[in-house]
């Protein structure tokens, strides 16, 4: 007796799909990573290296959903997610967080000046103006950086102080 277990296995993969990632961008979500900072703060212990935390907010991002509405504000989230993709290592995680705020996990950096040279290349990239509904639309980003172990030796503790810093940032 044989079966076809193509839809399941197609099933399954659907729902590891849902579970660890962002339905909208594609991106990881909280949980991926979670999962993949936890991960890199290992791997960052063992090697002695640090690892970065970047935690970014669009700017004027409401401003879009009000104006173009909401799934024109999905099409900026999507492409926005793209746009990060390209500013960072293939080994290198970037996953939505929330509505428009993202995370950007970097493992092994040799040094801040590596960190600060792609939190620029995002900056640079974000402020580029995306084409939505024929429109050119331009965004910013605030971004708080923090480096690992230094400002924090588990995961809740670097994403708080991320955003805190993200926060300051953003009032500057």
């Amino acid at each position: 007796m044989t079966r076809d277990f193509t839809q399941h296995r197609l099933d399954l993969e659907e729902i590891r799909r849902l579970a660890f990632y962002d339905p909208l961008t594609g991106l990881p979500n909280r949980r991926l990573l979670m999962d993949r900072l936890k991960h890199a703060m290992v791997t960052s212990g063992r090697s002695g290296q640090h690892g970065a935390l970047m935690f970014l907010d669009l700017d004027r991002f409401k401003q879009v959903n009000d104006t173009q509405g909401h799934a024109w504000g999905d099409v900026l989230l999507c492409q926005t997610a793209e746009r990060l993709k390209t500013c960072v290592r293939e080994t290198d995680t970037v996953a939505r967080y929330s509505s428009d705020e993202f995370v950007v996990v970097l493992p092994d950096v040799l040094h801040d000046l590596n960190v600060n040279a792609i939190a620029e290349k995002i900056i640079e990239d974000i402020s580029e103006p995306f084409d939505l509904n024929d429109q050119a639309i331009r965004i910013g980003v605030s971004i708080g950086i923090v480096l690992y172990p230094d400002h924090g030796i588990d995961a809740a503790t670097l994403l708080r102080n991320a955003d805190l810093a993200m926060y300051q940032a953003k009032s500057t």
